[in-house]
């Protein structure tokens, strides 16, 4: 049995890998950037203004100035001579003038302006290049992309952008128990659920998957197993990893060259963990109790998945607001409900009643790790947070 360390370094020996595809940028947002983005000029390309007035050469002391025209937006810019041009917010600054007093600040008679506060050399003007410079990276891969980056991408003139499209993976469920979702159960069997909340949480991340059912049976498990493996670059099983009489799935997979990396992890939920790979296969195979399978998929698949994606992690730690026991000596993973308290978060511990108490799933947030080699775990203390709601 190795520890939750151990198991982290050795998925992260073999990287996720992915392809991509060129989408409209107006279908970009939630996917993954695979490209650099550059400025194709200075970011603004111009000194503009930043309020509606009057642009200005400052000169100390000087506040009466004669109206010489209007600078609007998007206009070609004009030429300050002596006095002042009234300016709209996002004009051009004319040529000559290096300042801006807004309408408030001025009173306009006869076709001459009147400051009427203090004024500051610079003010009202966004400078050009102040933001990015022509040539300069703005987006790199592994960017996230929201409606601010959409913005972004569409100012250097980019119509479709390279996002990454990892191709589906596969999600194998196993249990004579599990009837499909439509089917009522007989009283010895339950709905199958972990296979649709995998695929749910690889399409909360735009990647495909299919989902599969098969039998406690080895036979059929090694020739259905041989195909998904055939087609799928990535598995991810749930249930027959334990000990048990109908366990089937190590010996399976060791037999359809899938080689062992590492079976057990001292851990609490999720503590039969199996994971193997061959030269171009990854394999995951999760324990089958709903919330050891939830767990192993938010602490060691997706960051796997989002590391191969470039995507930076985060490591959030979060303040225990109780104190907790745990007696056993495995890294435990608390379920917890986040809540914020004088500008921190803090976590509230909502153990539930085992790994098999998905239903304890809707009342909290996500998981805290507490380490194995300690049992007492202190109010304020601050702990990794794993979480897969918000």
């Amino acid at each position: 049995m190795i520890s939750v360390q151990q198991a982290t370094e050795i998925i992260n020996e073999v990287p996720f890998h992915s392809g991509t595809e060129h989408v409209d940028i107006g279908q970009a947002t939630g996917r993954v950037l695979a490209e650099n983005i550059i400025a194709d000029r200075d970011l603004p390309p111009f000194h503009r203004a930043t309020m509606d007035g009057i642009a200005i050469k400052y000169e100390e002391g000087v506040t009466e100035f004669v109206v010489e025209g209007t600078q609007a937006a998007g206009q070609p810019q004009q030429h300050l001579k002596k006095g002042c041009v009234e300016i709209m917010t996002g004009a051009v600054l004319p040529e000559g003038a290096d300042t801006v007093v807004r309408y408030e600040d001025v009173e306009i008679v006869n076709g001459k302006a009147l400051v009427k506060a203090p004024i500051e050399k610079h003010q009202s003007v966004h400078a050009k290049g102040i933001d990015a410079r022509k040539g300069e990276i703005l987006l790199s891969p592994g960017t996230i992309i929201s409606p601010a980056e959409v913005a972004i991408l569409a100012s250097v003139g980019k119509t479709t952008t390279a996002i990454f499209n990892p191709t589906p993976i596969a999600i194998v469920s196993t249990g004579d128990e599990l009837v499909p979702i439509e089917d009522t159960p007989l009283p010895w069997q339950i709905r199958r659920s972990n296979g649709v909340a995998l695929a749910s949480a690889l399409d909360a991340m735009n990647i495909g998957s299919h989902t599969i059912h098969l039998p406690d049976d080895p036979k059929i498990l090694e020739t259905k197993l041989s195909s998904i493996i055939d087609v799928h670059d990535v598995i991810i099983l749930s249930g027959g990893v334990s000990k048990g009489k109908f366990d089937y799935i190590p010996g399976v997979l060791e037999k359809l060259g899938i080689k062992k990396a590492f079976h057990q992890v001292k851990q609490r939920p999720g503590k039969p963990f199996w994971f193997g790979r061959s030269k171009t296969k990854t394999v995951f195979a999760l324990p089958g109790n709903p919330v050891s399978t939830f767990l192993c998929f938010h602490r060691y698949i997706k960051p796997w998945i989002e590391a191969g994606l470039g995507i930076e992690s985060r490591n959030t730690k979060v303040i225990l607001d109780v104190d907790y026991t745990f007696k056993p000596d495995l890294t435990y993973f608390l379920q917890v409900k986040i809540n914020i308290g004088n500008g921190s978060l803090l976590a509230t511990p909502d153990a539930g009643e085992g790994s098999g108490d998905f239903a304890n799933l809707r009342n909290v947030d996500g998981f805290i790790e507490l380490p194995s080699e300690r049992n007492e775990f202190k109010r304020g203390e601050l702990f990794l947070y794993i979480p897969f709601r918000g």
